[in-house]
Parts: structure tokens; C-alpha cells; sequence
């Protein structure tokens, strides 16, 4: 597809996809960071393998494409060479990426601030300098928030997930909905209700498991169990990457911005949401279908 929007930064880059043979049982899982993106590529995990105890090793074997770490050559060979179901993770909005009529691509959303919050953790346990300027480790003067909410949606300011980049994502999503093989999933859903993602996950798939072995994929994807497992769980988990691969699962709550932000951060950060979505668009990205229950 050559009319794709290009997400360039110096983490991403979104022409990596055209190395990409795209096979029609590829699953994509497409979502802004901090926003649900392991937990939804570990259930994907889970229900093509059938095992709970499955070695996830997503950043071999559910590579994240557009990254610039690895060499593209390199991930595009591995990819060619696997001869099971692929799974591929994107943090590139869908208007970036390339569209297939039969692949299945997975959106994953969470509070904006939820998600702007969980990114500020992140950075910390990282060993990368890059964002220093958008989340100085000793922010007195609030230069991180101002920076979630003036950053622009692409370029250098869009890998470090400012507002607008997270709206961006957001929209193209939205606009390919209609799409049989265009899923929106959001964070506060899943936490609600896990098992329902994994039935509709099975069902978007097409994967059948008995109730028993499905119950267990569920008990495998849970939170607690993902943390106390953070070797296993976490992107190159056990390699020494992060500091700490537990505290990649810091909390998986909501709600954390809670009295950590100003009313008058918070405004304006609401003043930025109208602006560019509907109620009933704002009432999801937030809350997911418990805010469109309540809109």
C-alpha cells in the first residue's frame, strides 16, 4: 500500500513494514505504548499455542516491527522462516500500516492518562536517554505534562506518546472499524472482564479450545500472574534490558493521574480531548464500554 501515512522518529519507523510478507492468518496487534500491548500479544500467545505455559518471547516471536533496534533484514528472515501462525505488534497508527483484507488487526486503547502515566514509569526502567526532554527525571516545574499535552502526533514528538499521537491512533482506528478485520479492544474492558476477551479473541481468530484449557489461558494472562512471572512475561524478560522486568507490570490500575495532576492540567487536557473527538468517542477512549454506558 503506497499511499500510507509515514510515522518516522528516532525509535520508529514505519516504512519497516514494507519488508513485511504479509500472510492472510497474520494477526496485528496495533496500539499506543503503555496501553495493554503485551497483555493483548500474551493472550494471543495463549490461544494459538493452546499452552499456558507457552515461553511468549514476544520481541522474537511477535516482533515489534517498527522498531529500529533490530536490523530489518534480520526480522523480515525471521519472519519469512516461521511456519506457524505469526503474530506481528505495531505501535504505528493504521494509517501507517499496511492493510490486508484477511489478517487480523487488534487496536488496544487505555486512558490517555492512565497510559501518559504508565509511559512515565516506563522510562525510568529503561536504559534510553531519548525522551529526557519530554520526562526529566526531576520534573518540578511540570515540563512532562506540558509536553503530553503540546506534543505534536508525529515525528521525534510521536514516539514519545504525547496526547496528540494517542488521538491519532485513535482515529485511524476508529475510521477502519467498519472493517470485519478491524478490532477495537480497550484496557478497562479487559480488566473487567478477561474471560470475554478471550472469547471474542477465539471467536475473531478462529481458535476453539475446551473450557478447561481456555480457563487456564485465562488464569496464565491475569495481571498477578504475569507479574510474578515477569521473566517470562515481559518484553526481553530476563535479558537485562529493563531495569527491573517486574516493574514493567508496575500496577495495572486506573485512575492514575488521581491527584497527582492540577485542575488546571486537567482541564486542559479536557479542553484537547473535545476538541478533537465526539462525547461518545471521548467516553470510550477513556472508560471503553463502561463509559458509553454512562455518556
Amino acid at each position: 500500500m503506497t499511499d500510507r501515512k509515514l510515522y518516522l522518529g528516532p525509535l520508529t519507523d514505519s516504512r519497516r513494514w514494507d519488508m513485511v510478507n504479509i500472510r492472510p492468518d497474520d494477526v496485528f496487534v496495533v496500539t499506543p505504548p503503555k496501553c495493554g500491548t503485551t497483555w493483548m500479544q500474551t493472550i494471543v500467545a495463549l490461544l494459538l499455542s493452546g499452552d499456558p505455559e507457552v515461553d511468549t518471547e514476544l520481541s522474537v516471536k511477535m516482533p515489534w516491527v517498527d522498531i529500529r533496534i533490530r536490523e530489518m533484514p534480520e526480522v523480515a528472515k525471521r519472519l519469512d522462516a516461521m511456519t506457524h501462525r505469526r503474530s506481528m505488534k505495531s505501535h504505528t497508527p493504521m494509517d501507517g500500516l499496511p492493510l490486508d483484507d484477511q489478517a487480523q488487526y487488534l487496536c488496544v486503547f487505555r486512558h490517555p492518562l492512565d497510559a501518559h502515566f504508565s509511559y512515565r514509569k516506563h522510562v525510568r526502567n529503561i536504559p534510553m536517554s531519548l525522551f529526557d526532554s519530554f520526562y526529566p527525571e526531576d520534573d518540578i516545574d511540570g515540563i512532562t505534562f506540558r509536553r503530553f499535552l503540546d506534543g505534536g502526533a508525529e515525528g521525534f514528538d510521536g514516539d514519545a506518546m504525547p496526547l496528540a499521537h494517542i488521538i491519532q491512533h485513535y482515529r485511524a482506528a476508529v475510521a477502519l472499524a467498519d472493517r470485519p478485520n478491524v478490532s477495537l479492544f480497550h484496557y478497562a474492558d479487559m480488566t473487567r472482564d478477561l474471560p470475554g476477551t478471550f472469547t471474542k479473541l477465539s471467536d475473531l481468530l478462529n481458535i476453539s479450545h475446551p473450557s478447561h484449557v481456555l480457563d487456564q489461558l485465562v488464569q496464565a494472562a491475569t495481571f498477578n500472574n504475569m507479574k510474578a512471572n515477569a521473566e517470562r512475561y515481559a518484553p526481553s524478560g530476563g535479558k537485562g534490558f529493563m531495569k527491573s522486568d517486574t516493574e514493567f507490570f508496575h500496577s495495572g490500575t486506573s485512575g492514575k493521574w488521581d491527584g497527582k495532576l492540577t485542575d488546571k492540567e486537567v482541564e486542559a487536557y479536557s479542553v484537547m480531548m473535545d476538541a478533537h473527538l465526539t462525547s461518545e468517542e471521548r467516553a470510550w477512549l477513556e472508560y471503553g464500554v463502561k463509559g458509553l454506558s454512562h455518556d
